[in-house]
């Protein structure tokens, strides 16, 4: 037996269809893809369309929320506070705002207020006036003796659910181009 003998047995291996070959081949013409459009032509699928049916992402539940106005506050933990003190950028006896933490450099800028978090020891005894503190920041303050106040998180009023329009800067007019000589 020679390699150039070598076939496959009769009946396994079928001729693929010769597609647009003529209209005697039976696929002939547009060749098997319908009559023009996106989907006779070459490498296109519409993903996700399934032919009218609901599709699937619409069929899902949907989940979640998105804030209209989320609150953002700075989160400030125990450990960077005891660090500013003992680098002395702000004194231990004063009341611990978020205004007294930008100016201390605690935090970079004043967004809806400041949220005390517990991460660390406390060794001073401070005062607080912020938005928020969790459980842990709570019972370390009050173990070096100082006190939160919890105060409202101030928001910018709204008038039948929609904050209020900035006002424009008035655009000054263009400086006229000298002529050329």
């Amino acid at each position: 037996m020679k390699l150039n003998e070598l076939s496959p047995s009769e009946g396994s291996v079928h001729a693929g269809r010769r597609v647009g070959r003529g209209i005697g081949s039976s696929k002939g013409k547009t060749a098997g893809s319908g009559h023009k459009g996106q989907k006779a032509r070459k490498g296109v699928a519409i993903n996700g369309y399934e032919g009218g049916q609901m599709p699937l992402y619409m069929r899902m539940p949907k989940r979640g929320f998105n804030a209209w106005k989320p609150t953002k506050l700075n989160s400030v933990s125990i450990d960077r506070l005891q660090k500013a003190i003992d680098e002395k950028k702000f004194d231990a006896k004063t009341e611990v705002t978020a205004e007294t933490l930008k100016d201390a450099g605690v935090i970079t800028r004043v967004r809806d207020g400041v949220k005390i978090i517990g991460n660390g020891e406390l060794k001073a005894k401070l005062t607080f006036k912020v938005a928020g503190a969790s459980k842990g920041a709570l019972t370390s303050i009050e173990k070096a003796g100082g006190s939160v106040e919890i105060v409202e998180v101030k928001k910018p009023e709204t008038v039948d659910g929609k904050l209020p329009k900035k006002e424009k800067k008035e655009k000054k007019a263009p400086a006229k181009k000298a002529a050329k000589k």
